[in-house]
């Protein structure tokens, strides 16, 4: 006896739109289960994970805080996937924006101008994008697989970040600690009143806006879907399966770094070690969480960062693992993968092979 995927002739469209809810409500009911294994009350656990952090006016901004990075790289990387460029490095192409975005307040510590944030910004995204590029030209040109091209790069990115902060950039007046000098003035991202909120969070709307204008009304936009759902149509058609790559490579590279300098330039304030908690490696599951759509992504953004604010609060409140948050959300997409994967295939139980079927085989 033996298991099979069988390739459904048609899948419900229904179930395609419910996938994602399914899948948030399976995590939740997997999650009370680990909480109840670990001597913990599961519906308190759930609320101070889930329900706590958009309870007061503080926890939302810390939540919109955490989301804008998620939103910006999940918007890229779901153009990505779409067209079937699998871009796993954003965590990299985040690193190497936040040290070409430092550029400018490392080099020019006097400019103070509204184009100073300007330009750390741009830097932010060409260093992205940049670093990107290395992927997407060992794919066209030696059709090195992306995946694994762009994910060794996430180590390189991290070890350059942490020479330059140890050595070249270091702070001469911050007590031998690896970090550079502290960024003001224009050198930081506004913020929104008088939180924590900057202008990050704009940042990923208009992000989000731009590229649902991008994949609804545009010849682009139709080309990115023709080829990652048809290939051989998008060739007939006379689209360049090499020049998506390109575009898709660049374009998620470049928010990937946008996110990189807005984290350093906002919440950190200087170019430090460590950047992000992971948010490249977590915008994968907020990119299949929000179905690919930009639309979809913003509100699986917020989402995601709900799982951040409610893990550093269950820490606190249930004294659990800092692990706790990363657990949920490797639960979160290996259910959105198997809810799609059920969508498009059926389960088919085979009886025992014969040997006239193996030979044939």
């Amino acid at each position: 006896m033996r298991l099979i995927l069988e390739k459904r002739s048609e899948h419900s469209e229904f179930m395609t739109l419910m996938s994602p809810l399914l899948a948030i409500f399976l995590t939740v009911v997997t999650g009370a289960i680990i909480f109840a294994l670990q001597g913990l009350n599961p519906l308190e656990a759930l609320y101070v994970y889930f329900i706590e952090p958009v309870t007061s006016m503080w926890s939302i901004e810390e939540v919109l805080v955490k989301a804008a990075p998620l939103i910006l790289i999940g918007a890229g990387l779901s153009i990505c996937y779409m067209a079937n460029v699998w871009n796993i490095g954003a965590e990299g192409q985040l690193t190497m924006g936040a040290a070409f975005g430092s550029i400018v307040p490392i080099f020019f510590t006097s400019w103070q101008s509204p184009l100073t944030l300007v330009a750390m910004l741009v830097c932010g995204a060409i260093g992205g994008a940049a670093f990107a590029a290395i992927p997407a030209f060992l794919k066209n040109r030696f059709n090195a697989n992306e995946i694994l091209t762009s994910l060794m790069l996430v180590y390189i990115a991290q070890l350059i970040l942490d020479w330059l902060v140890r050595g070249p950039w270091r702070d001469p007046k911050g007590y031998n600690f690896p970090q550079s000098i502290p960024f003001e003035g224009w050198q930081l991202l506004p913020t929104l009143g008088d939180g924590r909120v900057h202008i990050g969070i704009i940042l990923a709307i208009v992000a989000v806006i731009i590229l649902s204008i991008l994949m609804s009304r545009t010849l682009k936009g139709f080309e990115i879907m023709v080829i990652g759902n048809s290939p051989r149509a998008g060739r007939f058609s006379g689209f360049s399966r090499k020049k998506t790559v390109w575009f898709c490579l660049l374009l998620s590279g470049g928010l990937a770094g946008l996110a990189g300098i807005g984290e350093v330039a906002g919440p950190s304030g200087q170019l430090q070690p460590s950047i992000s908690p992971g948010y490249g490696f977590t915008a994968i599951i907020v990119a299949f969480l929000g179905r690919l759509n930009p639309i979809g992504v913003f509100f699986a953004g917020i989402m995601l960062a709900i799982t951040y604010i409610g893990g550093e609060g269950a820490q606190v409140v249930l004294g659990v693992s800092d692990k706790t948050a990363q657990v949920f959300q490797g639960i979160l997409l290996f259910f959105i993968l198997a809810c799609d994967t059920l969508i498009l295939y059926r389960i088919k139980l085979l009886g025992p092979v014969t040997p006239q079927q193996a030979a044939a085989e």
